[in-house]
């Protein structure tokens, strides 16, 4: 125990020497700033920012995008509450009571309860990351490929079933994705994929370059056909935090810190769901229940608890399983393996003192978060004024800058753009668009894990099926499939149901 906390307390300070606290400083801010711009997401910010940091050193790079990464999540809450139009998708849930509030003259107050419950819940879950990742590291490491290819498996499937909308979009997604991760050569005998007789598409496709045309560009294009943004109002009560909003609602705290942490571990499934499950299980548990939707307290209170749990809680099956949680962990783990850092199960038999600098880095971004929050509520007002019109075209540069910047090869600006039409388009037709970076991240796990298996197995799947740990993911995995089928779950949902004498089910 002395020793940990010895090992987090130099990862402390080795963060804070030199350009540390100025790093903190500036990119927690621009992160707060890119999740309160409407058409901005925390995903593009920490993708954007990949490509542009990565020269630095790689504790301080990674520093700066987890500093991205926590005050976007929080920042959008702040167009939230003040235009009622989410800043970030995990922002969404924040309108249904933030927005309201405003109205009433209580627009502070509900930045306070914002900024209280992000606080609160990044906390726990940071101590969620301390506690687990660990004990969860020590448990994968007795896995092998079988377990690998159907933990793969498995985060695509899950993100594509709960990711929202028509669960058949979500595979088509997923398994465009996994194509995608195949284009290039074959990772064991170097064999030559789809690509067409081109030296450029033979070396494959860039992560980040898809990863900025995805959300970078595609947001744009997105950002530039949507409606005009209303001016904010500048009236602006107290933003202190009141002491008896975080007392009274504890219960919902823990219970959303709990759930956000919880949906951030699953893959893929990101922010916006651990705020809408949050505050679904915060009503259900309320007592006043008919303020919902008219300016609860306790509601934003639990949305933005359940949002930012899950931005640690995203983190840990990175450091454990190389299987991001949400789609800004996904650009997270990209940088982590651009910098040489390798995560997975032996990260902490490899380099341990990472994963204390990982703690560390979320819990000064989240000192960082409560102090931007508290003090500088009418600059960040003045910033949601900024037309759109003249932001996009600033963005949409630097996202060709930052394409170009890794490889300096024109050939990722084509990927860029191409994924960004590529991403428009599927969010134009209601497609889920996590599915589709789980399977670019995971598609070389799944192959690798996969090849690897049959090898060891002498040709045969049997092992994938007949092993304990990978049989029971497998059929988890082939059961989330089935679920998603809505004669399959109703008739599952019969059995469950109690037949009396008569024979009607209840």
């Amino acid at each position: 125990m002395l020793d940990s906390l010895g090992q987090f307390g130099g990862a402390l300070a080795h963060l804070l020497s030199g350009w540390g606290v100025l790093n903190v400083f500036w990119a927690t801010l621009l992160g707060i700033i890119i999740g309160a711009l409407p058409g901005l997401t925390a995903t593009m910010g920490v993708a954007l920012m990949t490509t542009l940091t990565f020269t630095m050193p790689h504790e301080q790079a990674i520093l700066v995008l987890v500093c991205i990464y926590v005050g976007a999540i929080y920042g959008g809450s702040r167009s939230a509450i003040l235009l009622n139009i989410p800043g970030t998708p995990a922002s969404a849930c924040s309108t249904l009571d933030g927005f309201p509030l405003a109205r009433q003259g209580l627009a502070g107050r509900a930045m306070g309860i914002s900024t209280s419950g992000s606080w609160l819940g990044t906390l726990f879950g940071i101590l969620c990351v301390a506690a687990l990742t660990p004990v969860l590291s020590e448990i994968a490491l007795k896995f092998q490929s079988f377990e690998f290819f159907w933990i793969a498996v498995f985060g695509i499937v899950i993100a594509g079933t709960l990711a929202g909308g028509d669960p058949l979009k979500g595979y088509i997604a997923g398994f465009l994705g996994l194509f995608i991760a195949t284009i290039g050569q074959e990772p064991y005998y170097n064999y030559q994929r789809f690509a067409f007789g081109s030296t450029d598409i033979a070396g494959g496709i860039g992560l980040l370059p898809a990863l900025v045309g995805a959300f970078g560009v595609a947001e744009v294009l997105q950002a530039m056909r949507g409606p005009a943004v209303q001016a904010v109002s500048s009236k602006i009560d107290s933003v202190i935090p009141r002491l008896e909003d975080v007392f009274k609602y504890w219960r919902t705290i823990l219970r959303s810190g709990a759930i956000g942490t919880f949906i951030g571990i699953l893959p893929g499934l990101g922010e916006d769901t651990a705020a809408w499950s949050s505050y679904a299980a915060a009503r259900r548990a309320s007592k006043e229940k008919e303020k919902y939707g008219k300016g609860s307290i306790e509601g934003l209170m639990a949305a933005e608890t359940g949002e930012s749990a899950c931005v640690p809680g995203a983190i840990i099956p990175v450091l454990t399983l190389a299987v991001p949680g949400s789609a800004p962990a996904a650009v997270l783990m990209a940088a982590m393996l651009i910098h040489g850092l390798n995560p997975g199960p032996n990260l902490m038999l490899q380099t341990p003192e990472f994963f204390y600098q990982i703690v560390a880095m979320l819990l000064i971004a989240d000192m960082a978060k409560l102090f931007f929050g508290l003090t500088l509520v009418r600059p960040l007002l003045w910033i949601l004024l900024v037309p759109r019109e003249r932001l996009m075209p600033v963005v949409f540069v630097l996202c060709v800058v930052g394409a170009y910047a890794i490889t300096s090869r024109v050939f990722d600006i084509y990927v860029m753009l191409f994924f960004g039409f590529l991403g428009f388009i599927l969010r134009e037709l209601k497609f889920p668009m996590a599915p589709l970076i789980l399977g670019l991240v995971l598609g070389d796990l799944l192959e690798k894990n996969l090849t690897r298996g049959l090898v060891l197995s002498g040709g045969s799947i049997a092992p994938f099926f007949t092993r304990p740990v990978s049989g029971a993911i497998a059929a988890i995995t082939i059961f989330s499939i089935l679920w998603s089928i809505p004669g399959f779950s109703g008739r599952v949902a019969g059995l469950f149901r109690r037949r009396p004498a008569g024979g009607q089910a209840t």
